[in-house]
């Protein structure tokens, strides 16, 4: 009995895969009313930056997800961040930086078209590090987010509007001038 029960143990604990590989954007795509111009990689890191037009911009991957754990550090720049990753295609969010239309740090708080902020983490909001690298977790089961930032707990949420699958991807705001960065980011597939 023990033998079948280790095995159900041992086969469902996850094995996170890099989504960025450190060199390029082989795993990404950018949305196709965005520039490429947006995005750069230089020694292990993806920079974000907004151009003179302030034009909004989404690196998705290529591949779609349903049930993961993303871990990914990011490491704010010039202006003021109002970035975030999609969940999905762009739909739910999971926020970074300052909430354009609050005027406030919602890190690790969703974000949820036609409901706003529903929850938000405030405690994980006050352990971010302005000028260094920060750690984002993710969790997504079924249609609920759980979050960490840095270690500390942010949210947890039950969302009305997930969908089942699609792609993760990394925003940049319309409108903003701002500059963030992104590095060692993987995901763990939760078995199905």
């Amino acid at each position: 009995m023990r033998i079948p029960t280790l095995f159900i143990l041992l086969s469902s604990l996850l094995h996170a895969e890099p989504l960025f590989n450190g060199k390029d954007l082989s795993n990404w795509r950018i949305d196709s009313k965005s520039k490429a111009e947006h995005w750069t990689v230089k020694k292990g890191v993806i920079h974000c930056k907004s151009g003179p037009k302030k034009a909004g911009s989404v690196l998705w991957t290529k591949k779609d997800f349903t049930d993961f754990t993303l871990t990914l550090e990011y490491k704010n720049g010039e202006g003021t961040i109002d970035s975030g990753v999609m969940l999905k295609k762009a739909h739910d969010q999971i926020q970074i930086g300052i909430s354009g239309s609050l005027k406030r740090d919602l890190t690790a708080s969703p974000y949820i078209p036609g409901k706003g902020y529903p929850v938000e983490g405030k405690e994980a909001i006050a352990a971010v590090k302005p000028k260094d690298w920060n750690t984002l977790k993710i969790e997504v089961t079924g249609n609920t987010y759980k979050t960490w930032l840095n270690g500390v707990e942010g949210i947890t949420y039950t969302s009305k509007t997930a969908i089942e699958k699609g792609p993760l991807g990394l925003q940049l705001h319309g409108g903003k001038n701002m500059a963030i960065s992104f590095r060692n980011i993987e995901i763990a597939e939760k078995a199905e």
